[in-house]
């Protein structure tokens, strides 16, 4: 089995609930399970900024699908849920970022992991920290200049999560 740690933001319609059925998703992806997650946090927009804040947070899966496959399954959620690409960092109902697989480093045409911004994003870290507070270690080796950014700055709780099965069920 595969270890992933996803990202998953919305800022569009029903934040909560677009970050929820992306979940329910992943979950039921084959051989695949959504095992941790962390809280939802409230964020400023990054990059192009005028637009709402995002609801944001990670989701740690387990799966037996390689790399490209969970990217390519991630782009099809979010286009299942209405994802229309139109302005980079722009606004979305649906945004998954493939953060970590494994401990494995690779560079395709198609997806880069380590994910290369995310050690300058107070948005991905917060709730990875969440998820995993043991993964520090690992960020620190991977990234010189860990962290980035102020772990601070433009983040606020917005919901604890009870666990994955409540999440799950709407709870």
């Amino acid at each position: 089995m595969n270890t992933a740690y996803l990202s998953a933001g919305s800022n569009m319609g029903d934040r909560e609930a677009y970050l929820r059925e992306a979940a329910v998703r992943l979950n039921s992806l084959p051989g695949t399970e959504l095992d941790r997650l962390s809280s939802i946090y409230e964020t400023d927009p990054v990059g192009f900024e005028d637009q709402a804040p995002f609801l944001n947070m990670v989701f740690r899966l387990r799966t037996s699908l390689p790399a490209e496959e969970l990217l390519d399954a991630c782009l099809g959620i979010e286009a299942e849920i209405g994802r229309v690409r139109t302005v980079r960092w722009g606004p979305r109902v649906c945004d998954l970022d493939i953060l970590l697989f494994n401990d494995e480093n690779m560079e395709t045409e198609k997806l880069i992991v380590p994910h290369p911004r995310m050690h300058e994003r107070a948005f991905v870290l917060v709730p990875l920290l969440e998820t995993d507070p043991g993964i520090l270690a690992t960020l620190k080796k991977r990234f010189p200049d860990f962290p980035g950014v102020d772990l601070e700055d433009g983040i606020r709780l917005y919901k604890t999560i009870q666990g994955p099965a409540a999440f799950l069920e709407g709870e």
